[in-house]
């Protein structure tokens, strides 16, 4: 269903999490915080310091995220009668790393910050903010008026706030 998304960059990780933290004392649902950062373990990190998820909802392509999946499965069978390496392929890091690559190969975050009012330029201002270490958070305003989490997030530094209707089946 379609609803309010807000987001705002932040230029430090402290000032992420204190605006998230006050995102989530307005009633934000914890599956509607996502973090955006330089890589998926930054964004988990940030993510469990607040109680939010990482935002691969934002930037990555579901399709080619589960297209990951699928090879990273397809891997670990081949790789399960390798000696040595079954376990590893398996249940370590590859699977994870070879979702994530695919995600983001193919769900451009620029595109997404295009689509959501900013201009190309500004989408890879944002971008390259971003992989030199700014924080990204999306706030899907589900249950709480969008005016309030925008004051929430202009007051902990977020710079500019855009808010654009998001559909979660797109």
């Amino acid at each position: 269903m379609p609803h309010p998304l807000l987001l705002a960059l932040f230029g430090d990780q402290n000032s992420a999490v204190s605006a998230a933290r006050a995102v989530r004392q307005l009633g934000v649902a914890r599956e509607d915080l996502s973090v955006v950062a330089v890589n998926h373990g930054v964004e988990g990190d940030i993510a469990g310091q607040v109680d939010g998820t990482p935002g691969s909802e934002i930037e990555d392509s579901r399709m080619a995220g589960r297209a990951g999946e699928i090879l990273a499965s397809l891997v670990s069978a081949i790789g399960a009668g390798v000696p040595g390496t079954g376990p590893f392929v398996t249940a370590g890091p590859l699977g994870a790393e070879l979702g994530e690559v695919a995600g983001h190969v193919a769900g451009d975050l620029a595109d997404t910050l295009v689509r959501a009012g900013l201009s190309e330029d500004e989408a890879q201002a944002w971008k390259t903010r971003i992989h030199a270490g700014a924080v990204l958070l999306g706030v899907h305003a589900r249950s709480v008026k969008p005016a309030a989490v925008e004051s929430a997030l202009l007051e902990h530094r977020g710079g500019r706030v855009l808010a654009v209707e998001w559909d979660d089946n797109r």
